[in-house]
């Protein structure tokens, strides 16, 4: 025996589904824009703390002809850059070929932490922090 088929005659559930669509686009907004505000801390953080580090190896007292005291003073403030970063900063690639005896020039690299889904992680296109910062040699008068 068939039963018969009963229509449904009113609004009944139908703010279900617009609500459920409303509420992912809200989610992937808000996900979008947290990915936004942490690639800008990171490429903010990143720029100072190089400045950070090559102004120690320009302010530093030894002698910039000298490659074991340089390499050693490079070295200090690698470390002091990754302690500044946090767990950002163990991730982090150090550059200083530009460094000569007149100034100091030193360029990070990195990618940011990512909390977009891998499809969506190049859309914002500050995936990777690369920032190159030069400093001049302080010399005693």
């Amino acid at each position: 025996m068939l039963r018969p088929v009963r229509r449904c005659t009113d609004d009944a559930g139908t703010g279900l589904i617009a609500t459920f669509a409303a509420l992912v686009v809200f989610l992937g907004f808000l996900l979008f824009a947290v990915q936004l505000l942490v690639d800008l801390y990171a490429s903010s953080a990143t720029t100072d703390a190089a400045f950070d580090g090559a102004r120690l190896v320009a302010g530093s007292r030894t002698g910039h002809d000298d490659p074991e005291a340089l390499a050693q003073a490079e070295r200090r403030a690698e470390e002091r850059v990754r302690s500044e970063l946090g767990g950002f900063g163990r991730k982090v690639s150090f550059d200083w070929t530009g460094t000569d005896a007149d100034s100091v020039q030193l360029r990070v690299r990195g990618r940011a932490p990512r909390f977009l889904w891998p499809g969506l992680q190049g859309a914002l296109g500050v995936d990777e922090v690369d920032r190159t910062v030069r400093v001049r040699v302080e010399s005693w008068r």
